[in-house]
């Protein structure tokens, strides 16, 4: 990696630890649900329901075999051209999310999107507040944002597991200043994930930290953009992937992607992001991979009922999610 002048630079010699997960470690694979939205729609008069008994969201979850949450949290979502007028997703919408989820005993992943609003393949927009800020500036601003999310968090006992460095980054993230696609800028991009690392492992040192692609299905992209992160000296803990059959090929592609991944590299590999159908195809790819590597797969936005989901337009749980049990059963399900 190249030397960087970075304003936080006096940590730099312990922020970057690779914390490896040990394919060997008997922790329960993990049966997850990305439910950013409920805040959302509790807000709009949703109340959830399991086989006509109302019950709290989580409690239908756990009761269906879940046992891991994934929450995004942006940086000032009310912010001009922000997600959110009325802030969901923003650090005090993320710490009461974060407080169920401590009350429930379920693992917590921590989605950074380092955003204003959705950060995907196609869109890695900087806050508003970070638009002129530009190299060791900038990745001050990651390393602070991240920390002080973290330590929030920290402070109100319910410091997440695991968090992700940025949200389907394989394009890069904080365009046009950590871009990748047809752009030479990697230093400035692993530079700005290092940033994110550093203030989460400031915070806890033993929090996992995850790289999340969109290449579910493709060997090649994703083969080529480790080799370059790795080969600058990048390190991180876990590999995160999304999977939507639109994008990312078949079932068989990613059975295919995911072995090759789990051979090639250390890090273990999480599908953070799937819908439905083939739920439990999906699921036993990631727990079959080789050498353990698999630690499990979140599906996303299972409540949100206008797309595949799990619960219906009044919140009302579906058949779909009937699957989900089954698995936990099979797999051993323990808790967090």
């Amino acid at each position: 990696m190249s030397p960087r002048s970075l304003l936080w630079h006096p940590v730099l010699s312990v922020a970057f630890v690779c914390t490896v997960v040990n394919a060997d470690d008997p922790s329960p694979f993990i049966i997850g649900a990305d439910i950013s939205w409920v805040q959302q729609q509790e807000a709009e008069g949703i109340r959830w329901s399991d086989e006509g008994v109302e019950k709290d969201i989580f409690t239908i979850l756990k009761d269906h075999g879940f046992n891991w949450i994934r929450l995004r949290i942006f940086v000032d979502p009310k912010a001009e051209g922000g997600y959110s007028k009325e802030g969901f997703c923003d650090l005090e919408h993320t710490l009461q999310m974060a407080r169920r989820v401590e009350a429930a005993g379920m693992g917590f992943l921590l989605d950074f999107h380092y955003s204003d609003t959705w950060a995907d393949p196609g869109h890695q927009r900087k806050p508003k507040a970070w638009a002129d800020l530009h190299g060791a500036e900038l990745e001050k601003a990651v390393h602070d944002h991240t920390k002080e999310v973290m330590t929030a968090l920290k402070e109100q006992g319910t410091s997440p597991d695991m968090v992700q460095i940025g949200n389907e980054i394989s394009n890069g993230f904080l365009w046009p200043d950590g871009k990748v696609w047809k752009t030479k800028k990697w230093d400035v991009f692993c530079g700005l994930l290092e940033a994110g690392i550093a203030g989460t492992k400031e915070v806890d040192p033993s929090v996992k930290t995850m790289v999340h692609l969109a290449w579910g299905g493709q060997n090649a992209q994703s083969r080529a953009f480790l080799d370059k992160a790795l080969a600058l000296g990048f390190q991180f803990d876990i590999l995160g992937q999304s999977y939507y059959p639109k994008w990312h090929g078949t079932l068989e592609d990613l059975k295919a992607n995911l072995a090759d991944i789990a051979r090639r590299y250390k890090q273990p590999i999480i599908v953070v992001e799937y819908s439905v159908p083939n739920v439990r195809e999906i699921n036993d790819i990631v727990r079959g991979l080789p050498n353990g590597k698999g630690l499990g797969a979140f599906i996303w936005e299972p409540t949100k009922w206008k797309g595949p989901a799990l619960f219906g337009a009044k919140g009302n749980t579906k058949p779909e999610i009937d699957v989900y049990a089954d698995m936990a059963k099979e797999y051993g399900k323990k808790e967090r």
